[in-house]
């Protein structure tokens, strides 16, 4: 008896299990059946069914219970709760599968979008949405259009593939993939996608787009467009509220009004500051048609609008371009005016001179792409290697120019000294020329040699034949302040990054100010040098 009732009662349940999966007609105006349509219970106005949750409201329904479908059509409303509503001319709805495919003005609502297309698939196991026809998702944030879309209600994950166009207030995103999260309006981008608003234009293979909060990580071939700038790197970082971008890895930084380019592994950049800093390999190059000139430091700077822009160059600067190299510790470069000023301990190699001063300045022609002319104030001195020993001009300040990017002229004034070796025809040497004058010493070139040596005012000193010459100390046969610092100069563009050994000493960081030490930083390359020779 007690095996007989469990059976019943096991029979009741399953019945009760059964009859719930079904499709269940809860009203309708009028019911009828249509030998046209063998199976189908045809419902006709304010029809209303449900089926495991769901609700469906149309103006008319063919419902087959037997195969657990029905057709619906005319104001077709589906529910799913109280979160999900669908609006479509047409359903046609599979109990079995449950799965619903929706056309004409599908029109679906959640808590976070309003999703639009012309045929809708709705997968309620999987609470999987997708369209192939084209379609629009809008939040409070953005409308997304798509060729192909699919969203996942659980995750609030929209993914659009085909002709993809996300459109807000502040910017337009195109791209053939991304996936869009409706709760947080971040969209991660796979494949090419371009980013364009008033401020710029942002290029990206793959990246990550925070669509609310205007903060964005691009990571592959990534760029960014300013108008006259374009900065590029293996990884971007772009906060738009403040219009700050920070790039690592193979930066370039594009100037296409005044032809620079600045290449490093870190950099940021401030729109409204007008300012770019790079460092790690930071080198600034000035384009040219026939000879460009590259400009490397520790840290650089470019500041300023697009014609008061400004290069900054800090700690072991170096210069180089095929007639003129340089070195100093600091660097300011007006590209407007063509005017370069350089700071601390600086050196200037041309035509086979060395200059060194306390400060010095040299301007090239923006047009010709030419030096023109040259200014070494305080402690100004040119040295030249002779076969013999060194050539020297010196005074307190110097001023020279330039002609097809050979020095014409070199005007020492104040204090001015001289030595020279002095030659015939034949370059055979006959005497060795050394004088002082209280005022200045004007010396004009040929050729890039000597072609004449005027003094003016006071003079004094003599010339000494080659064998009383070599009698004298060797202090004697160098000016004060003489220092040849040949072994310091690039020689190549790739020797701009070579950190000297006399630079390689750096004070070790000290709790104590009055505690100072010194720590050894590797050589990066290794060339030979010859011997630094001074006079003090």
């Amino acid at each position: 008896m007690k095996n007989i009732l469990f059976i019943l009662i096991l029979l009741f349940s399953i019945q009760g299990f059964t009859q719930s999966k079904k499709i269940k007609i809860l009203k309708a105006d009028n019911t009828m059946v249509d030998p046209n349509y063998p199976g189908a219970t045809i419902s006709l106005g304010n029809v209303f069914v449900e089926h495991e949750g769901a609700t469906l409201r149309c103006d008319k329904a063919y419902i087959y219970s037997e195969k657990d479908l029905i057709k619906a059509m005319g104001n077709v409303i589906i529910n799913q709760g109280d979160t999900i509503i669908q609006y479509s001319k047409y359903v046609d709805y599979d109990a079995n599968k449950k799965l619903a495919t929706s056309w004409g003005d599908v029109i679906l609502k959640d808590e976070l979008m309003i999703l639009k297309t012309d045929t809708l698939y709705f997968d309620r196991e999987k609470q999987h949405l997708f369209y192939k026809s084209g379609g629009t998702i809008k939040d409070t944030t953005n409308l997304l259009k798509s060729r192909i879309g699919n969203y996942y209600l659980q995750t609030n994950k929209f993914q659009a593939f085909n002709k993809v166009d996300v459109t807000n207030k502040d910017s337009k995103l195109i791209s053939d993939h991304l996936d869009y999260y409706t709760s947080t309006g971040i969209a991660e981008l796979f494949g090419p996608s371009t980013i364009t608003s008033e401020e710029n234009a942002i290029y990206t293979e793959k990246g990550h787009h925070n669509t609310k909060t205007n903060i964005s990580h691009f990571l592959k071939k990534s760029k960014i467009y300013y108008g006259d700038r374009t900065i590029s790197g293996d990884s971007l970082y772009y906060n738009k509220n403040i219009d700050f971008a920070s790039a690592t890895g193979n930066i370039k930084v594009l100037d296409t009004i005044n032809e620079t380019i600045i290449k490093g592994g870190y950099a940021e950049y401030f729109k409204l500051l007008d300012s770019v800093f790079i460092t790690d390999k930071a080198v600034a190059i000035s384009v040219m048609e026939k000879d460009s000139m590259y400009i490397h430091g520790d840290k650089l700077m470019v500041t300023g609008k697009t014609n008061e822009r400004l290069i900054k160059a800090f700690n072991r600067v170096k210069i180089f371009k095929s007639d003129l190299q340089g070195k100093c510790d600091s660097l300011i470069t007006d590209e407007k005016t063509g005017i370069t000023k350089m700071f601390t301990k600086p050196v200037l190699w041309a035509e086979g001179n060395q200059i060194i001063g306390d400060t010095i300045h040299f301007l090239s022609n923006i047009k010709t792409e030419q030096l023109d002319s040259l200014k070494i104030l305080n402690n100004a001195l040119m040295i030249k290697k002779d076969s013999s020993g060194f050539s020297q001009l010196k005074g307190k300040n110097m001023f020279g120019k330039f002609k097809n990017n050979s020095i014409e002229s070199l005007d020492a004034i104040g204090n001015s000294e001289t030595l020279f070796f002095l030659r015939d025809e034949n370059d055979k040497l006959f005497g060795i020329d050394k004088k002082q004058s209280s005022d200045h010493i004007l010396i004009l070139f040929e050729n890039d040699d000597v072609k004449s040596i005027d003094y003016f005012k006071a003079i004094t000193g003599k010339t000494y034949p080659p064998s009383d010459f070599e009698k004298l100390r060797e202090d004697d046969k160098l000016l004060t302040g003489f220092i040849w610092r040949e072994e310091e100069r690039p020689l190549t563009k790739d020797d701009i990054f070579i950190k000297d050994e006399i630079d390689l000493e750096v004070p070790e960081k000290s709790t104590n100010p009055k505690e100072k030490s010194k720590v050894k930083v590797p050589l990066i390359k290794e060339r030979p040098k010859e011997k630094i020779m001074r006079r003090q």
